[in-house]
């Protein structure tokens, strides 16, 4: 048949396309290597090796959240050659993701790339940008190995290289906390990447589709118009905020036949928002529920495909989970034989450094001061991992300055002032161009707690 000649053809193309992928693809990883290195009989990844006393020192930078993109903006190129691994080749506008899973803004508006923010690594001889994962840190022979991303079984075979460094910053960022509960990962889904708000746009939709169907019985229906958050965090509020107006201004123009099933639960286990002023969380909790969200106190115990199970056996229905709990070390993190500071972050001291080896920063969600630095563990926050990373780029280039550019040179050297965190405020909406803004410093003391409409115009 010749639909069937056809389909042969294609998949014989396919075949032979990803060969010619995985040969393109060895052959740019090639040039990189030294020529030291072995035949390609030999197993030896390729890679960036050592820099050379008269060349510029390589600063390695793992991560391109909001604490390595201030990174790489800061760093200057004329010191230093910059090389950036990552799996992702963009910042995420994390604040304003949740408004990208019902159209309030376009997924484009949430991403800039890793080339804007820093065009060196586009651009400059001995600077790039790897799409690939950390898999290792090779503190003695400063070394980072690195393995490519691939989309799937059916691509190429993941190329593993090394990169040698003279300053490693290590701010690769955190996972979603799942805390061991049993579905969570195969069932639900989280908020914290471009590719998430995808995909709960896609399946929220893909349910109202399929709701309309004639004949589906009306548990089925309102199961599958269920929207579930767990999480009472910034994030869980935000979220449920903007689906309860999507509901409102949309869902009950365009899917009227359905207006009257869709719902949405926020399931958290203690007060949501808890770090923000009492007055605050009680105007959210009115607004919320004035808005049609249905607030629930429980611990997930288990999720299932079509419910999950709370800590009093109830079970709850859902179309749609999305997780929101927190965030904890990620596998590559607890992988390193770093210190640890409490929580199991990578443990610093007060210039960012990793104390025990030389030439290691790290920043962002994936560290937290040393219990002998007397300091707190501060909070996995957009403005800590943004300060950071703007302190860090001007240390490290004082540091190139002052003749410590390259391995080992920065030993002995003077850094200067250390890090300082001053908290400058936390913020939420709640949907309905409602916002929250609590000033204080900390949860115990006194400062400016606003609420209302104006705030959210602002």
């Amino acid at each position: 048949m010749f639909w069937h000649r056809e389909l042969i053809k294609f998949s014989t193309a396919t075949k032979s396309k990803s060969t010619i992928t995985k040969t393109l693809v060895q052959a740019s990883l090639s040039h990189f290597s030294t020529a030291s290195d072995p035949p390609a009989s030999v197993a030896k990844p390729s890679g960036l090796g050592p820099t050379k006393p008269d060349e510029k020192p390589r600063v390695v930078v793992l991560g391109s959240g909001w604490a390595g993109c201030r990174l790489l903006k800061g760093l200057n190129p004329s010191l230093y050659d910059i090389v950036c691994v990552s799996p992702r080749n963009h910042m995420v506008f994390t604040p304003l993701l949740a408004s990208t899973c019902v159209g309030t803004l376009e997924f484009r508006s949430v991403a800039e790339p890793i080339a804007r923010i820093q065009p060196s690594i586009s651009s400059a001889p001995g600077s790039y940008f790897f799409l690939a994962n950390s898999t290792a840190v090779d503190t003695e022979n400063h070394e980072v190995h690195c393995e490519t991303v691939t989309d799937g079984t059916d691509t190429v075979d993941p190329w593993k290289f090394k990169i040698s460094y003279d300053k490693l910053v290590i701010a690769s960022g955190a996972q979603a906390s799942t805390f061991g509960i049993h579905g969570v990962k195969e069932h639900a889904i989280f908020l914290r990447e471009v590719h998430h708000a995808q995909e709960i746009r896609r399946k929220l939709l893909l349910n109202l589709m399929l709701s309309d169907v004639p004949g589906l019985p009306e548990e089925e229906k309102r199961r599958l118009l269920h929207c579930v958050v767990v999480g009472g965090g910034p994030t869980g509020v935000e979220f449920s905020g903007e689906l309860s107006d999507f509901i409102r201004r949309d869902v009950h123009e365009r899917y009227s036949h359905v207006k009257d099933y869709i719902h949405v639960t926020l399931i958290e286990a203690n007060e949501i928002l808890s770090s923000f002023d009492d007055r605050l969380r009680h105007y959210a909790i009115k607004h919320l529920t004035k808005s049609g969200v249905r607030l629930v106190r429980g611990i997930v115990k288990d999720v299932k495909p079509e419910n999950l199970v709370l800590s009093d056996g109830s079970e709850v229905p859902y179309g749609l989970l999305v997780w929101s709990t927190g965030v904890g070390p990620s596998t590559f993190i607890n992988s390193l034989g770093l210190p640890k500071s409490p929580g199991g972050r990578i443990g610093v001291d007060e210039w960012l450094r990793v104390p025990t080896v030389q030439d290691v920063f790290s920043i962002g969600d994936c560290c937290g001061f040393l219990e002998s630095t007397g300091k707190p563990v501060l909070p996995a926050l957009a403005q800590v991992a943004e300060r950071q990373g703007k302190y860090l780029a001007n240390l490290l280039n004082k540091i190139c300055k002052d003749g410590g550019g390259h391995a080992y040179g920065a030993k002995d050297m003077n850094l200067g002032d250390p890090f300082e965190y001053k908290h400058l405020g936390s913020m939420a909406t709640v949907g309905r161009f409602k916002a929250l803004v609590d000033l204080r410093q900390s949860k115990e003391a006194k400062g400016i707690s606003l609420a209302g409409f104006i705030l959210c115009c602002y």
